[in-house]
This record gives C-alpha cells, sequence and structure tokens, in this order.
C-alpha cells in the first residue's frame, strides 16, 4: 500500500466536546436556545452540514438552517482556535511521522472549509500530510471527494481509514479498502481492517 488517506472526526481527533460549545454559540446567535450535547451532537460526525442541520433546527426552511448551521460552524471554529486542542488519539502524531517514511499521507472529510487546516495546525502535522480535501471545498459526498483527490493526486493504491458506517459507505464508493478505527464514533456493518488504537497502523 503506497497511501492512507484519513478521516478526522472519530480517527485523528475527538473534538465533540468543543464543537457543541461553537455550535450552542452558534444557536443562541441566531436565536435559538443551545441544546447540542456531546451525547447528542456525536451520532452527526460524519455527515454533510445539510444533513446535520435537519437535526440541528429541524422544521426551519433548509436556506435558514444553512444559515444557522453557517453560524454554528463559525462557533466551532472559534472555540478550536482559541483551545490547546490536546484531543488527538494518543499516538496519533508519532505514529503518522513514522508512516510518512515510507507512505503519502492524506486526509478526507466531510468538515467545513478551514477545520483540516485548524487541525493540522493545531497537531504540527502540516509536513505530514500530502493534501487533503473535504465536504466544504468540494460540496460533495465522501465518496466522491475521495475520487477527487485519489485522481488529483494519482493516488493508485491507498486506504482510507475512518470509523463510521459512512466512512464504510465512502470506501466503497472510491473502490478503496476500508480500515475501521474501532475506538472512534460509531460501528460500520464491514471493513478490510480493524484498528483498536491509532498506533496500531504501525502493525499493518
Amino acid at each position: 500500500m503506497e497511501s492512507l488517506i484519513f478521516d478526522v472526526d472519530g480517527t485523528l481527533w475527538d473534538a465533540v466536546a468543543l464543537v457543541a460549545e461553537g455550535w450552542n454559540d452558534g444557536l443562541q446567535s441566531m436565536g435559538f436556545a443551545p441544546h447540542c450535547t456531546e451525547q447528542s451532537i456525536r451520532p452527526l460526525f460524519g455527515k454533510t452540514m445539510t444533513e446535520i442541520a435537519q437535526v440541528v433546527v429541524p422544521g426551519v426552511p433548509q436556506e435558514q438552517a444553512m444559515e444557522v448551521m453557517d453560524r454554528c460552524m463559525d462557533g466551532e471554529m472559534a472555540r478550536l482556535r482559541r483551545d490547546p486542542c490536546h484531543i488527538f488519539y494518543p499516538g496519533a502524531k508519532e505514529t503518522l511521522t513514522e508512516l510518512h517514511k515510507t507512505h503519502r499521507l492524506f486526509i478526507v472529510s466531510n468538515c467545513q472549509q478551514g477545520y483540516i487546516e485548524l487541525l493540522m495546525e493545531k497537531g504540527g502535522l502540516g509536513g505530514l500530510i500530502s493534501d487533503f480535501d473535504c465536504f466544504g471545498n468540494t460540496g460533495l459526498p465522501k465518496g466522491q471527494t475521495l475520487r477527487l483527490l485519489c485522481e488529483r493526486c494519482n493516488v493508485r493504491d491507498a486506504v482510507y481509514v475512518g470509523d463510521t458506517q459512512g466512512d464504510m459507505e465512502a470506501s466503497e464508493q472510491a473502490g478503496l479498502p476500508f480500515v475501521w478505527a474501532a475506538y472512534g464514533f460509531g460501528k460500520p456493518a464491514h471493513w478490510d481492517k480493524r484498528i483498536d488504537h491509532f498506533t496500531d497502523l504501525l502493525r499493518l
């Protein structure tokens, strides 16, 4: 295998607590009651912003719901920028540093623009990641975003490392083997390889 492509939330770090706080900031700024908790939003990670908006502000017209989610994303990014973000899974940077010696490393997520850049800044990962893409850039489902990145970077032999059913389905759509991060947020129907700790990647 020449390359590894990583999901973000539930795979590289766990930002749920900070994100919940940021979304509540956004909701309040738009006149909605703050109701997001770690437990309520954890199942939403990995979904697109459009899908998340339907859950966070149900019954609100789509255009307004997306305005609310934009404000929630602003709140989320503000919280993450202010926080030291000691939320990476144990051994993540050390493992990526070792893998970088022999593999190209990429990130693909359903997140908004700027989120992956912030993660790389907080983790000091800039020199380790060859390229990345996200829903905020492409507006496409994750499987299509994965295919775009693979085409752009001439990725021929890779796996996708993620933690949810959506990640598994995106891997299938992109024609990539799926490595399930079992320590993350979800339990997919099936997987090609399983890791119980991020450092397990060094043994695969």
